[in-house]
């Protein structure tokens, strides 16, 4: 058995990546599939379920306050997705080297620690109302690696400084890091996904 409660769907494109869809708090494995159809029809899909519950609500990761994580948590949840990521690929026999995350609000900021600490389980990360999760020392190799950062301008949980950070952060390391503000708050809006969908056509 895989150790997460998960949806799976085939790539319809030979050679397709697959999209690992993460969802924001209170989100599952279905609330993202949408949406990948959306940002790149005919990619696989690989959706897990957080399995941490906040108040009933699944989550990726434990907080400890709003926008405060609990480290060490986070750490261990990261490397077990990651790990879930690895048998995945061995269970429905996709390409491991072409997975591509996808995450909103928390599914964002587990995809972000998935990159900075477990740099090459990802080829590349949507990040969408990204925060900087954790910041490791040593920075990790992330040899340009595609990066898009995707944020709200007056998102009142993700402040633009903190976009700023987590994007010379992850450039640091050495990922090819895209940054795209839209007029919003936290919630995604249609000029999220026209931005995602066309840069999603590098792969």
């Amino acid at each position: 058995m895989l150790s997460f409660t998960h949806l799976y769907q085939p790539p319809r494109a030979p050679g397709a990546p697959t999209l690992l869809m993460l969802h924001g708090t209170g989100g599952n494995e279905h609330e993202l599939v949408p949406l990948a159809a959306e940002l790149m029809p005919g990619a696989g899909v690989l959706s897990p379920r957080g399995k941490v519950l906040e108040r009933g609500m699944p989550r990726f990761f434990r907080r400890l306050a709003e926008g405060v994580f609990d480290l060490d948590d986070l750490r261990q949840r990261t490397l077990e997705l990651a790990d879930f990521i690895g048998e995945a690929s061995l269970y429905y026999k996709f390409d491991a080297s072409r997975v591509i995350a996808v995450g909103f609000s928390n599914g964002a900021n587990v995809a972000g620690s998935t990159l900075l600490l477990a740099p090459k389980v990802l080829a590349g990360a949507v990040l969408l109302r990204a925060m900087v999760p954790i910041v490791p020392d040593p920075l990790p190799a992330l040899p340009a690696t595609p990066v898009l950062i995707s944020n709200g301008r007056v998102d009142p949980l993700v402040p633009v400084a903190e976009t700023d950070r987590l994007a010379a952060l992850l450039r640091s390391a050495g990922a090819q890091v895209s940054v795209h503000w839209h007029q919003a708050g936290h919630q995604l809006v249609h000029d999220d996904i026209e931005q995602a969908h066309a840069w999603l056509a590098r792969f």
